[in-house]
């Protein structure tokens, strides 16, 4: 199976085209090697990937023949991704001394978090 599209199966992904455009851009991994959107994805592979910011690590239990509902869809792989550490509200808004202006979204922000 595509590496794109079972990440569309197993809920990894919202839209496979989501999926082909990581692949494209490099940042999903397969077994430690950057691949194209059609990679074959077989049972055991590791794959790693950026989601936003967030890393993933997943190793592939099942390849599924169709999409799934989302908790038989988790099943189908073992996440090993490493735990995020939260960050404050606070500390990520605060700017440090001589950073210059704020952008328009950092400004937002600052409104969001004072109001």
């Amino acid at each position: 199976m595509r590496i794109d599209l079972w990440l569309k199966y197993v809920c990894l992904v919202k839209h496979r085209a989501d999926a082909t455009e990581m692949c494209k851009g490099g940042h999903v991994k397969l077994n430690g090697a950057r691949v194209k959107p059609a990679a074959t994805v077989r049972a055991g592979d590791v794959i790693e990937m950026y989601l936003g910011e967030r890393f993933r690590r997943v190793v592939v239990s099942v390849v599924p023949q169709a999409q799934a509902a989302k908790e038989l869809a988790r099943t189908m792989y073992v996440d090993e991704s490493p735990v995020q550490e939260k960050l404050d509200a606070v500390t990520a808004i605060l700017r440090g001394r001589g950073m210059g202006r704020p952008t328009k979204k950092e400004r937002r922000d600052i409104n969001r978090f004072v109001k």
